[in-house]
């Protein structure tokens, strides 16, 4: 699969969706290349894994350090407070439970509306903002069970977006049909090794919120699903290269 596209005009501006990830690392270098201004909007919904709140600093710092364009085209950060919501919307992400299937064959890593909650709290940042676009890295290719990854959720979310602030509201998704190796060699596209060092070094997806001793791929746990999904994207890649 090809990764990189087109890029269109850059006289618009972007709020990425942005938790320090993986996903969300290349989508904030994609959306660089693409975009005269973006900016960065991050959710603590009191997450275990709060690591990853740290993490995503680090990866904007470095980020912005490979590249004077880049550099120049990266605003401000922001940061939502949703530890209310979190306490809700209960699983194995914000309270201690085991990492399995429930009932309706979701995994209960799975945080009920997470994605239609941020993403409405980013389109109304994104609004006082003047912000044109919202990137987001949701992926249906190979996620890990969540409905609200998936392209017809964020289809219809747009809808309902457009409708309650009565003006065109864009969800750019650029890794929806892309496999976690295809995310690899995104990344590899979009800034060669040094952007692939920095994910590795720097994002964080483990669901257990582990760093320790790094993998070739990152550090993790390595037995979380987010982290078997990350390794083998990273197999595969390696392997085709």
């Amino acid at each position: 699969m090809s990764a990189v596209q087109p890029a269109p005009s850059v006289a618009s501006s972007a709020l990425v969706l942005f938790s320090g990830g993986q996903d969300s690392a290349t989508c904030l270098a994609w959306a660089l290349d693409r975009f005269a201004r973006v900016e960065t909007v991050g959710f603590d919904y009191g997450q275990r894994h709060a690591v990853e709140m740290r993490a995503r600093l680090t990866v904007r710092e470095r980020m912005a350090g490979l590249d004077a364009d880049r550099a120049a085209r990266l605003g401000p950060d922001h940061v939502v407070d949703l530890t209310g919501y979190g306490r809700i919307a209960d699983s194995a992400l914000t309270a201690e439970r085991e990492i399995e299937m429930d009932a309706r064959g979701l995994p209960t890593t799975f945080v009920p509306g997470r994605n239609l909650v941020f993403l409405t709290c980013a389109a109304a940042l994104a609004d006082r903002r003047g912000l044109d676009v919202l990137v987001g890295g949701m992926c249906e290719t190979d996620f890990s069970g969540y409905p609200d990854c998936r392209r017809d959720t964020i289809d219809a979310m747009e809808r309902a977006l457009s409708l309650g602030l009565d003006k065109a509201v864009a969800i750019e998704t650029p890794l929806m049909r892309l496999t976690k190796a295809d995310t690899w060699a995104l990344a590899h596209d979009l800034g060669g090794e040094p952007l692939v060092r920095l994910i590795v070094e720097d994002s964080h997806t483990c669901y257990r919120g582990e760093r320790g001793d790094p993998h070739a791929w990152g550090h993790g746990c390595g037995d979380c699903p987010a982290c078997e999904l990350r390794a083998r994207g990273w197999a595969e890649w390696e392997a085709s290269r």
